[in-house]
């Protein structure tokens, strides 16, 4: 095993643990954590609490509507009829599912979010009267 050489002022740390000790990991674990909202009561915008359940929306529009033209194809005298015929539903259902998980992603959304102003509203009422 190779020893890792002193430092020229003597201590035995090394560059990088000392980097990891005046590191903020406090700081960073809060930062990075998935709940956020816990530390930060900024608003957020709409676009920033639905933007995933849109974009799983669209994304499930343009599959069924990809479906239904790969079905559609299937119909014309093609040389690859047998392809079509298979490809076509698969992409049917992934759109159709794509597209239904999304709108009902959207509601649960709304009713967290009720929860959550619910929740903020009885915790302000709460340190009002306990902290007098």
């Amino acid at each position: 095993m190779e020893i890792p050489p002193k430092s020229p002022d003597g201590s035995e740390k090394s560059p990088q643990s000392k980097e990891l000790l005046t590191s903020n990991t406090a700081s960073t674990l809060c930062i990075s954590s998935r709940s956020e909202s816990v530390w930060t009561s900024a608003s957020r915008s709409k676009w920033d609490i639905y933007h995933k359940p849109v974009i799983v929306v669209s994304v499930g529009a343009a599959v069924l509507l990809f479906g239904m033209v790969i079905t559609s194809l299937s119909w014309i005298q093609i040389k690859n009829k047998n392809v079509y015929k298979m490809c076509g539903p698969a992409f049917l259902s992934l759109g159709l599912m794509l597209l239904v998980c999304g709108l009902v992603w959207i509601p649960i959304i709304r009713k967290k979010q009720k929860q959550r102003q619910k929740s903020q509203f009885l915790q302000s009422l709460k340190s009002f009267f306990f902290n007098r």
